[in-house]
């Protein structure tokens, strides 16, 4: 049998899934870039303050949204054995799981609000930024409420329903953004504060939106019917976070890593700020499809995983890595060719546009080290062998790629590429340990699965 007929059907039934997940998160860059095109307009400084405080925010919203993703492969496994009466269990309780984390979330970020002044940013962009921050720490309850929903309809296979909530949550939030970062049809004048705002909005649509998706829909709704008081189990919240918490503290790190970056970047100067923006906006659009296909990988292994087929669970898992490398190896190009046109988007400052211009081509340099460690994460998440991800993680991110960034920026002053620097040696390190970790799960697996199938037979 040729490559193409053996993986042909794996691509197919992976771009299934992917396809509606990387539509979601598409649209969720597209905000971004809608957010960031129309404050950078305002100038240089509502830009800075905008990506001052979406980094602060990013830190801890990554670690509980993190969290969440327990669920999917917690439910993939338990659908894939036919046991809904499970899955809607572990439903039912990340439901009060994880909006009691979302409170707390709340209660902490909004409480380091004062901090920010002691980040060594230049005071003019901590005053524009501290109110467009707290309006996105609001926004976290509701988020949280529709992650419950989101990972629970990708366990059971089910990436369309997100993408239409996404999306049309995503369409409400750039319409509040006309209105309220230009004072449109009456509204205030809010600038980067309006850019908050409609985000805030556009989250409490979501949660609306599955709830009343799963009240309406015959083919979910029977899920409620399983939910019972005695469901409530330490053991499936302790499960929960065995699986979540890993997963957490590995995005957490990774993404600390490009937060922390970006505050850096806000002791060069606030030009570099805002052209950091530009090239992390622009990285994150090429991430979003990886995150899709990622996401689609975690659904397909999770559901191997659940059957006991290591076969179709290494067919999936290299169809996975095939179908992102081709995407990189795109979008490094692009980068490259475009870099430019790409900074013109967003502003017409030509120091800006210089720098932004500059730092894409670091971002082409990391597409494939990022690819692949991403969707080595996505086929660990799905086997549950999430433990290993967060020590590779703190050692890539923590251990490697900040020192090695603030090496080259500050101490061989490099500049605002030099802190980019780290990001290529973090990502490359993080993809060789987590491919290695994965081969050798891989051959435990298959064992495993060798023995549990002749014992039934």
């Amino acid at each position: 049998m040729s490559f193409l007929q053996t993986y042909k059907s794996q691509y197919i039934a992976t771009l299934r899934l992917a396809a509606p997940v990387m539509l979601s998160q598409l649209g969720v860059i597209a905000v971004q870039l809608f957010d960031n095109a129309m404050v950078g307009r305002l100038g240089a400084l509502p830009l800075a303050a905008v990506a001052f405080g979406g980094t602060v925010f990013f830190l801890g919203f990554i670690f509980v949204t993190g969290i969440s993703m327990a669920l999917t492969p917690l439910v993939g496994e338990q659908f894939s054995q036919g046991k809904q009466h499970i899955a809607a269990a572990y439903f039912q309780n990340s439901l009060l799981l994880f909006t009691l984390v979302s409170f707390v979330s709340f209660a902490l970020q909004y409480s380091i609000t004062p901090l920010m002044y002691y980040m060594k940013q230049p005071p003019e962009v901590v005053d524009m930024a501290i109110p467009y921050y707290q309006y996105l720490v609001w926004s976290v309850i509701p988020y949280m409420i529709f992650g419950v929903f989101k990972q629970f309809l990708e366990g059971i296979g089910n990436t369309t329903v997100n993408m239409v909530i996404i999306i049309t949550a995503n369409l409400i939030n750039i319409f509040f953004n006309w209105l309220l970062i230009y004072g449109n049809w009456g509204f205030p004048r809010m600038e980067a504060a309006g850019a908050g705002l409609a985000t805030l909005i556009s989250r409490i649509c979501m949660p609306v939106f599955a709830i009343l998706f799963f009240i309406f829909a015959s083919k979910f709704r029977y899920y409620f019917s399983y939910f019972r008081k005695k469901n409530f189990s330490w053991i499936r919240i302790r499960n929960l976070l065995s699986v979540g918490l890993p997963i957490s503290s590995q995005m957490f790190m990774e993404g600390s890593a490009f937060a922390l970056t970006s505050i850096m970047m806000g002791w060069i100067g606030t030009v570099q700020i805002a052209a950091n923006q530009i090239a992390m906006t622009i990285s994150n659009c090429a991430f979003m499809i990886i995150i899709g296909l990622g996401s689609a990988t975690t659904i397909r292994i999770s559901h191997s995983y659940g059957r006991n087929d290591a076969p179709e669970l290494k067919k999936a898992a290299n169809a996975s890595y095939h179908m992102g490398l081709m995407w990189n190896t795109f979008t490094a190009i692009m980068f490259i060719v475009f870099r430019e046109q790409i900074a013109r988007i967003f502003t017409d400052d030509p120091e800006v546009i210089r720098i932004a211009s500059q730092l894409l081509i670091f971002v082409a340099a990391f597409q494939f080290s990022d690819g692949l460690q991403s969707i080595s994460v996505g086929i660990l998440r799905g086997i549950q062998d999430v433990k290993p991800i967060a020590t590779i993680a703190f050692f890539s991110y923590i251990v490697i790629n900040l020192p090695t960034g603030y090496l080259c920026a500050f101490i061989f002053n490099w500049g605002a590429g030099g802190l980019w620097v780290g990001f290529i040696f973090g990502l490359s390190i993080a993809a060789i340990l987590l491919m290695r970790r994965l081969r050798k799960q891989q051959r435990k697996l298959a064992l495993e699965f060798s023995q549990n199938n002749s014992a039934k037979q």
